[in-house]
């Protein structure tokens, strides 16, 4: 894998809305409409199998194994949506409010959008089957990117009535771009019912949970974090999964163990602000994996809703990406604060109460880089990783994907290069260990958590009508 430094960061839409030109708007799909439902779906069923043939497929989890570029082809309605939703979740919490506004979650809300999206574009094209919502209006013949536009504003309305400055003028731009006729106001009505529903279903989903005040161990192995974060995520409801428990990590290994001993000492050597066993690209490595992870996998994965794939495609995978999302983070906390294990600083400084020979007390040892506050094991960098390989692997085809990931806030100006899916997760796993953050054991299996989410959903949801 090859590091560039890249002082550009990547560019987001600046909201020029070149596809709702209504000379090009529905070109393909407003003339099928009126062929008739059944040409439409022949028509998508061909050029899916073409799409299958040249190395990508429909997710249905089958693998062609034949290489994909992740090559940008500029915005398009839902990349536009998810780079509007995604600066109003990131807004600072307020004090008072609907739950999201008191506790956006960028992971929850993202998904809860791109499902409407997804439900509002699949009651007009029907090849696949819905997340949750059919919609009354439902109508071949309706503008997709009016359900996509009013799907995405209803559902930000519903969760941010409060934080209106950051979507209405980009709601009204970008209706305005759409030609005023009956395919939009149908589009409009789809939009707005598969909303409804999706709020509704979403509605007390978990993180409003009143938790006590968190006592922190002071035993071997035990997390001694005070008020550590992200506790209300293991209540968050699941997308998909039946539970956040469904797919548990087996558990961090014994303190006495040999696998404990390899792992301690790895991260000791590779992970302190002071080694000199880590080379110069792990360093940059160990900065890049500071990226706060709502921007960072924001930006990273709208990169792959703006390639030359059709609407409904680009709809489809965002809403498997961050129901994948939502569905590993909150399996991973629950795993976390299950264990609730011991950070490396603990560990190191605090060995000689660990019971085992083969690791040596450092009381001044500190990590290269900060340490976020909550359990060790496992690595939700990892879980999530695990979760995003998975779906795209399962969506293009193949894990010989070839794509960038850039990093974001103190990360800035960092590009990583990657060939396939997992080389990907391999590079993460790695920055958590030479950042000081987490031992191998947790990497490894935050991945394989991750990748069970990511296999359930594939298998149960967005699938070929």
């Amino acid at each position: 894998m090859n590091t560039m430094m890249n002082t550009k960061r990547q560019n987001a839409p600046d909201g020029a809305l070149l596809w709702t030109n209504p000379r090009n708007r529905d070109r393909l799909f407003r003339p099928l409409a009126m062929a008739g439902t059944v040409v439409l779906l022949s028509l998508v069923s061909i050029v899916l199998s073409m799409l299958g043939a040249c190395g990508g497929n429909d997710g249905d989890g089958a693998v062609a194994d034949q290489p994909v570029t992740i090559v940008p082809a500029g915005p398009n309605p839902v990349s536009y949506w998810n780079e509007i939703a995604s600066a109003t979740v990131n807004i600072p919490a307020a004090a008072t409010g609907t739950p999201e506004e008191q506790r956006p979650n960028s992971s929850a809300d993202l998904a809860t959008l791109h499902v409407a999206i997804y439900d509002a574009v699949m009651a007009i094209v029907g090849t696949h089957q819905p997340y949750a919502i059919i919609p009354p209006s439902a109508a071949a013949d309706a503008s997709q990117e009016a359900a996509v536009g009013s799907a995405a504003y209803r559902v930000l309305l519903g969760l941010f009535p409060a934080r209106t400055a950051q979507y209405q003028a980009a709601y009204d731009t970008f209706m305005a771009g759409i030609a005023d006729d009956p395919p939009k106001a149908k589009g409009i009505t789809i939009g707005a019912e598969v909303a409804a529903g999706i709020l509704a279903l979403r509605s007390n989903d978990g993180r409003s949970v009143v938790l006590p005040t968190y006592v922190p161990g002071t035993g071997p192995g035990q997390f001694r974090g005070l008020n550590p974060v992200n506790r209300n995520l293991p209540y968050i409801k699941p997308f998909a999964l039946t539970s956040n428990t469904q797919f548990r990590a087996p558990g961090p290994p014994a303190l006495s163990s040999a696998a404990y001993a390899a792992d301690f000492n790895e991260t000791r050597s590779l992970g302190s602000a002071t080694s000199a066993t880590r080379t110069a690209d792990e360093s940059i490595l160990a900065l890049f994996g500071t990226s706060p992870p709502g921007p960072y996998w924001q930006t990273n994965m709208r990169t792959f809703a703006t390639t030359s794939r059709s609407l409904a495609d680009q709809a489809r995978l965002m809403a498997m990406v961050w129901v994948a999302q939502n569905d590993a983070s909150n399996a991973c906390f629950e795993s976390k604060y299950f264990y609730e294990r011991w950070r490396r600083s603990s560990a190191i400084t605090l060995a000689d109460t660990d019971g085992n020979d083969a690791t040596d007390v450092d009381t001044a040892w500190v990590p290269v880089v900060p340490t976020p506050n909550h359990p060790e094991y496992p690595a939700a960098h990892s879980c999530v990783s695990g979760a995003m390989a998975e779906i795209m692997t399962a969506y293009y085809g193949t894990p010989n994907i070839t794509f960038d990931l850039v990093g974001v806030g103190p990360a800035a100006g960092i590009t990583r290069h990657y060939a396939s899916m997992t080389a990907m997760t391999a590079d993460i796993q790695l920055a958590r260990i030479t950042g000081g953050m987490h031992f191998r054991t947790s990497t490894v299996d935050g991945e394989a958590l991750g990748r069970h989410v990511a296999q359930w959903i594939v298998a149960n949801k967005f699938k070929t009508r």
